[in-house]
């Protein structure tokens, strides 16, 4: 399941199918038993009706979560933006040689998270994740040479400032790991079932026709969940805004 998740599409086509399976599956076990009585009829009614209460509030919650993480990720990509860019001008405090190969490294640096955000195969991602940590590490050399023989307050700032830079970039990664728990949508799954089943048997009892619109409905939540929670696929995600514009500015230079 957790693979499926990262497809919104595919999410809403199975949930469909498997939606609308559970409401024929109700409706053909309420056409083998004898029909109900008025006060069964009050009975599922009462189940049905708790029934959807509580997959809506499921459904809520869910989508709560996949706009926090959202969000999250939003906020993360401006503070990535925010220390490259800091780190850049506190580049100069370092001595010239170093301050232009850190200058250097931060602007590939900055083009492979850039990549890493418009990435759309999690194939491309991990050469990109490869080539990011061996920029790190060549920028980190270069600041940590200069802090060993140069200990003062300025070489001490340039090295709080990549520090940050390359915090920041962990932060980034945890909050794109971080996606709407599989139980969550096994929880979903089960209780929309349910509902479409229940929704199927009682809909038949009164012979109405229109009780397929419930699985079409609950499929497009589900999609809108998923599409929010997957960082790389879907309509909704993302954009490097503040990335893009930092690197226009620091390639101008």
């Amino acid at each position: 399941m957790s693979t499926i998740v990262r497809y919104p599409v595919l999410v809403f086509v199975i949930s469909l199918l498997a939606l609308w399976l559970s409401v024929q599956a109700g409706a053909l076990i309420a056409r083998k038993t004898r029909p109900l009585t008025e006060s069964e009829r009050d009975d599922l009614d009462l189940v049905i009706s708790s029934s959807l209460t509580l997959l809506a509030l499921i459904i809520g919650f869910s989508f709560s979560m996949a706009v926090s993480r959202y969000d999250q990720r939003k906020d993360y990509e401006e503070e990535e933006a925010n220390a490259i860019g800091t780190e850049y001008v506190r580049a100069d405090l370092l001595p010239p040689a170093e301050a232009a190969k850190v200058k250097q490294l931060l602007v590939q640096y900055l083009d492979q998270r850039l990549l890493f955000y418009e990435a759309k195969e999690w194939e491309s991602k991990t050469a990109i994740d490869a080539e990011t940590t061996r920029l790190q590490n060549e920028m980190w050399s270069t600041v940590q040479g200069v802090a060993k023989t140069q200990q003062t307050p300025m070489i001490a700032l340039a090295v709080a400032g990549m520090n940050d830079v390359l915090n920041r970039q962990g932060y980034t990664q945890a909050a794109w790991w971080n996606r709407i728990p599989v139980g969550a949508w096994a929880l979903m799954a089960i209780l929309s079932i349910s509902c479409s089943a229940l929704i199927g048997y009682g809909t038949h009892q009164r012979g109405a026709k229109l009780y397929s619109l419930m699985p079409f409905l609950v499929s497009i939540a589900f999609f809108m969940i998923a599409d929010i929670d997957s960082p790389r696929r879907g309509v909704i995600h993302v954009a490097p805004q503040n990335l893009e514009s930092l690197s226009q500015s620091l390639h101008g230079q």
